[in-house]
């Protein structure tokens, strides 16, 4: 439904704006009331900066779109944008109480921001209760599929994806039909980019548009090689179920895509669509409220209750390392229209990881002494679910200086700075009194990691604990042949005489890291 509909004469946008106006008077009138002094001559003294403030108010909620619903739109979409408008709005009138001293009241303004939202989100409720669709998500589109009636070979896709040669001719659908609908779905560029990966006419591949693994589960048969879904994924409450059972419907080898909107898009788009300063602090709030609040014990009950899961903040790293702990690997991805869209091979069943880390302190499986797992403290540096794209990103990247990886997009803005200056280490002190760490030695390394080493080196390492400080820091290896090298020639000297070796390359690698500034990048 268009917001430009009439309602009594009126297109509704004005309606809407007309009612939150009265709203913000009412809780202005209220508050004005409460504050001492002021009930008898607020409105003669005080109305040019009512009108300032009830200016700036119509400015933010139109800029953020709080007035833009229809039936179809669910409750927690309606009320997500009110609590980031009336708090930038807030933030907004601060700012000018701090430095202009527009206001007459903190108390009136904060009040009447604080009544206003609460009315707000309940006339919103009892709106949706009567007027809302509540069945948007109990239904899925499916479109342009007939059912196989038995196993048909594989669909014809581009050539990196290798499928299978058909023995017989395959069932066909109305292929103009479907790319109608993508296009009304998603628009053209995403139906020109799915294009390139399957062919619109196989009857093999399943079109949905759904954000829950119940419709996916509905889905008759398994015979299906592709599946594309048109919601993206930042709205599926439960991403790696759903990811799971997309798994479980198709075979190896099938085809799934999908998008995403990745934090780094989403503050594109929010910096480049809203005014300068304004649009700061607009990314100040959404970044507060989608990236902090479902991270801390304290407010992610809040958060998860207020959205149910949906529109939430997905970085690129995690977005595709769900995927490849679902048993995808990815095939392609490329950004349309400010969205991640990507194209995920399934190569084998879901990891089933059912305690994803979150938190700041993460614990890394790494390889200790004989070739035993231990787990590794460190303060987190990288997004969630990155631990599972080290391969994809090895084989995109190049290694860098130091052995690290070179634009590393896994590790955060917070990260990079906690690596330079040694926090994310602390943590490891655990490990040292644990006895899984000595204070010199090779370092801890992850399977994928340890697997680029040469046979021999994999053999010398295992037969030593490794340590929180290593070899690097007092030879500076550049490539990974040097890195194998400096470790080595650690081995050669530690197996003659280890505490005199140990005792040498800590002072050397202590002279490095304060007077030279060696770094983890």
């Amino acid at each position: 439904m268009n917001n430009q509909k009439k309602t009594g004469g009126l297109p509704k946008k004005i309606l809407y704006i007309a009612i939150d106006i009265g709203v913000v008077l009412f809780s202005y009138l209220v508050f004005a009331w409460i504050k001492p002094g002021t009930k008898n001559r607020f409105i003669l003294e005080y109305y040019p900066s009512l009108l300032v403030f009830l200016g700036i108010w119509i400015f933010v909620s139109l800029m953020i779109s709080k007035y833009n619903f229809s039936k179809k739109t669910r409750l927690q979409d309606v009320e997500i944008p009110i609590i980031i408008s009336n708090f930038t709005i807030l933030s907004v009138v601060s700012i000018l109480i701090y430095f202009l001293d527009v206001f007459y009241s903190r108390m009136v303004v904060f009040g009447t921001v604080l009544l206003s939202t609460g009315i707000e989100m309940l006339l919103v409720y009892i709106y949706h209760s009567f007027e809302f669709s509540t069945e948007i998500e109990t239904e899925m589109s499916v479109i342009g599929t007939t059912p196989a009636k038995e196993a048909i070979p594989a669909a014809k896709v581009v050539s990196i994806l290798k499928p299978e040669v058909p023995d017989k001719p395959e069932e066909k659908v109305d292929a103009t039909a479907i790319a109608s609908a993508i296009v009304e779905e998603v628009g053209e560029e995403p139906l020109a980019y799915i294009s390139r990966f399957i062919d619109l006419e196989s009857a093999r591949n399943i079109f949905v548009s759904t954000t829950t693994r119940f419709n996916i589960k509905r889905l008759a048969g398994d015979h299906y090689y592709a599946l594309i879904n048109l919601k993206r994924i930042n709205d599926i409450q439960r991403i790696n179920k759903f990811f799971e059972t997309v798994n479980s419907k198709l075979p190896d080898g099938g085809v799934f895509i999908d998008w995403a909107e990745t934090n780094a898009l989403r503050k594109k788009k929010i910096l480049n669509h809203f005014p300068v300063v304004l649009n700061y602090i607009v990314y100040s709030i959404d970044f507060l409220f989608r990236r902090v609040f479902p991270k801390m014990a304290i407010t992610q009950k809040v958060y998860f209750f207020l959205t149910k899961g949906r529109n939430r903040a997905l970085s690129r790293a995690e977005s595709l390392g769900r995927l490849y702990s679902c048993g995808f690997e990815v095939v392609d991805e490329t950004t349309i229209e400010d969205h991640l869209y990507f194209v995920a091979r399934k190569v084998g069943k879901p990891a089933f990881d059912y305690n994803p880390t979150y938190g700041p302190v993460i614990r890394l499986r790494r390889l200790g002494k004989n070739g035993k797992e231990i787990k590794v403290y460190k303060m987190r540096t990288m997004h969630p679910y990155s631990e599972y794209i080290q391969g994809y990103v090895f084989e995109k990247y190049s290694l860098q200086a130091g052995g690290k990886f070179k634009d590393d997009f896994r590790i955060s803005t917070l990260g990079r700075i906690m690596r330079k200056l040694w926090i994310d280490e602390l943590p490891m002190l655990v490990n040292l009194l644990k006895g899984d760490l000595k204070i010199m030695g090779v370092r801890p390394l992850s399977k994928h990691y340890f697997s680029l080493y040469t046979k021999e080196l994999q053999e010398r390492r295992i037969k030593h604990k490794p340590g929180l400080v290593p070899p690097f820091y007092v030879d500076l290896p550049v490539t990974l042949d040097e890195i194998m090298a400096s470790e080595n020639k650690y081995l050669d000297a530690y197996e003659k005489s280890p505490l005199l070796t140990d005792v040498s390359y800590f002072f050397k690698a202590f002279y490095n890291i304060i007077f030279k500034h060696a770094r983890s990048k």
